[in-house]
């Protein structure tokens, strides 16, 4: 190739925004080589047409990316590169998340502050809870405190509370022994997601607090520590208290609204209700069998929001307190109802 056609090391790295000792760095690996290199100088050269390759070798290097890996997505195909890179980027978060938990679990350890005893509860009752109600919460990096758990423990109940702003889902359970304290936090869910496999399999589970976590303590397994959430959780008590009357009231059997859920084609679902029972869309071959209390109504729900609040409801049966087309709804086991739901509806008509 022609010297003129030739830029070089100097003004490629300024053109690539990677540096004079990066490039010599990437050739010496065999990700960059020069196009061509002076025999008597020993001075780079590089063409505009590697600049392409340059640019995507620091894009890559950017996102921490190690260089077997940037060689890999350089000589990939479209749809390993996507791949590789949803790969590369979910080993990064993964590190990332457990960093943040090791590290918040020394600070724990090295403030030598002693766990103060909360309450103590069934681990296979505790972690199906926890799951329940994980499902109302959201990642928001405006409110941290909506991808967390309230926990309020009293003498005789615990209570786990998230919100999506959409979604309210809250679940009572009755401890192993009365509890040792009043006591509320908001517990970080992603942490609680990640001890909820070890709290399943112990058949106690005490629950100790500290300033800025709470250690789940497992019979015969390794304890889990939890970060709390500094942010103010909502008012939700005030909200539950602010809820209007129910004017229909609908029992159904979960299962089959479940199906007739899953079946629905559209991302909005239409609930209509009549004193023949509850057509779940706009043209259900039959509408399904239900206890209804109340005059006929019809309300839209997303289906994200709706699916959750009836999949984890407890028991055959499933009990809908409807407020109107634009008013809250609860949804909640027919025969148990220390699993509670408030859930948004929304106008009719397709999604925005």
């Amino acid at each position: 190739m022609p010297q003129s056609e030739l830029m070089p090391i100097g003004a490629f790295a300024r053109r690539s925004g990677l540096t004079s000792s990066a490039l010599r760095f990437y050739a010496d690996c065999g990700l960059l080589s020069p196009a061509e290199v002076d025999p008597d100088s020993g001075y780079r050269y590089y063409s505009a047409g590697q600049l392409p390759r340059a640019t995507g070798l620091r894009r890559l290097r950017e996102i921490a990316m190690p260089l077997a890996t940037v060689e890999a997505v350089l000589g990939a195909g479209p749809d390993d590169v996507s791949r590789l890179i949803d790969e590369h980027v979910g080993k990064v978060l993964g590190e990332a998340e457990a960093v943040r938990r090791q590290a918040a679990l020394i600070k724990s350890s090295l403030a030598a502050v002693p766990g103060l005893p909360v309450t103590a509860l069934k681990g296979p009752v505790l972690a199906g809870a926890i799951e329940q109600v994980l499902t109302a919460t959201a990642r928001d990096g405006g409110m941290p405190v909506l991808g967390g758990l309230r926990w309020e423990v009293a003498p005789e109940a615990v209570t786990l509370t998230a919100t999506d702003r959409y979604r309210l889902s809250s679940r009572t359970l009755v401890p192993a022994e009365p509890a040792a304290m009043t006591w509320a936090a908001t517990v970080d869910g992603d942490d609680l997601r990640a001890a909820v496999g070890e709290v399943r399999r112990s058949a106690r589970v005490g629950v100790e607090a500290t300033p800025h976590g709470i250690w789940l303590r497992l019979a015969s397994r390794a304890d889990q520590h939890c970060r709390l959430l500094a942010e103010e959780f909502p008012d939700h008590r005030l909200m539950l208290a602010s809820l209007p009357e129910a004017i229909t009231r609908v029992t159904v059997a979960k299962d089959a609204l479940l199906g007739a859920l899953e079946e629905h084609p559209g991302e909005r679902v239409a609930l209509s209700v009549t004193e023949q029972g509850m057509s779940v869309g706009t043209h259900p071959a039959a509408p399904l069998p239900a206890s209804v209390t109340g005059p006929a109504l019809r309300v839209s729900f997303e289906l994200i929001t709706l699916y959750p609040a009836v999949s984890t409801a407890i028991g055959p049966d499933v009990l809908l307190d409807l407020r109107g087309p634009d008013q809250p709804a609860t949804i909640r086991s027919a025969d148990r109802g220390d699993l509670t739901t408030v859930a948004m509806p929304v106008k009719h008509g397709p999604p925005a």
